[in-house]
C-alpha cells in the first residue's frame, strides 16, 4: 500500500510547481494540452516512466496502454515493477 501511495503522489504532482518538492519530483504534464495524439502518447510514456524511476524501489515501468476517453482526456494504463512486486495502475490525463 505504501508503494501505491508513492506512485499516486509522484504521478499527481506537477513538477516544478511546488517549492516544497525537489525539482526531480513529480511529472510534467501541463505543456501537453492541445498537442497531437501521437506526440502525447510518446511523451506520457517517457515522462511517467522518468518520474517514477526516481524512486529507488521502482525497477521499471512497462505495459503502457492508451485510450482516449474524450477529446481532451487520455486514460493511461501501465505496470510499475517494484522491489515488492508489480502494481497495475492507471491515470486519466487532460490533454
Amino acid at each position: 500500500e505504501a508503494m501505491e501511495q508513492v506512485i499516486y503522489l509522484i504521478l499527481n504532482t506537477e513538477r516544478y510547481k511546488h517549492e516544497i518538492y525537489d525539482w526531480n519530483y513529480g511529472t510534467e504534464l501541463a505543456d501537453l494540452y492541445g498537442k497531437d495524439k501521437a506526440y502525447v502518447y510518446s511523451e506520457l510514456k517517457r515522462r511517467k516512466k522518468e518520474a517514477l524511476m526516481t524512486d529507488d524501489r521502482i525497477i521499471d515501468v512497462t505495459n503502457f496502454e492508451f485510450e482516449y476517453i474524450d477529446r481532451n482526456t487520455v486514460l493511461v494504463r501501465f505496470t510499475v515493477n517494484t522491489i515488492f512486486g508489480d502494481i497495475e495502475t492507471s491515470r486519466e490525463v487532460s490533454v
